[in-house]
Formats: C-alpha cells, sequence, structure tokens
C-alpha cells in the first residue's frame, strides 16, 4: 500500500511540473520578437579618394546620371592624388 503511494505521488509531482513549466514557457512565445534590423550597407569610393561605408537607406532612390565632362574633369582632378 505504501509503495503505491509513493509511486502515486511521484506520478503527480512530475505530471504538476511538467504543467507548471508549460505555463512558465508560454509568455516566451507570446512576447514580440526582438529581431535586429539586417541594415544592407554598400562601400563608396568618396571624392578624395576614401573608401567608406554607406547605409543603403540614406541612398537617394532618384538617381542622376553624370556627364562625360563631369568624369573626365573628377579623374583628372584626382589623377595628381
Amino acid at each position: 500500500m505504501e509503495n503505491e503511494n509513493k509511486k502515486v505521488s511521484r506520478v503527480k509531482f512530475l505530471s504538476w511540473g511538467v504543467g507548471i513549466a508549460s505555463l512558465l514557457a508560454i509568455p516566451a512565445f507570446l512576447r514580440p520578437s526582438r529581431k535586429k534590423k539586417d541594415t544592407k550597407t554598400v562601400k563608396m569610393l568618396t571624392q578624395d579618394g576614401r573608401l567608406v561605408t554607406i547605409d543603403v537607406a540614406h541612398i537617394p532612390e532618384k538617381k542622376k546620371k553624370i556627364d562625360e565632362k563631369e568624369i573626365h574633369m573628377w579623374v583628372q582632378k584626382n589623377k595628381g592624388l
């Protein structure tokens, strides 16, 4: 009789333990995730010849096409560096 009582109390203890553990785990699934935003960066060359990393969000969407004259002037200006 005493052996059966111990077995029942052990099963009761384990079932209560599992129940409480599952209740404590529920808030972890309901909490909103705190994922860090993946910031995409691009490496670009400045006019003075330095390589810099820029966040893509800071680059304007509308792009201006450069003239050939401006390219040649930029290259000649930086050729002496």
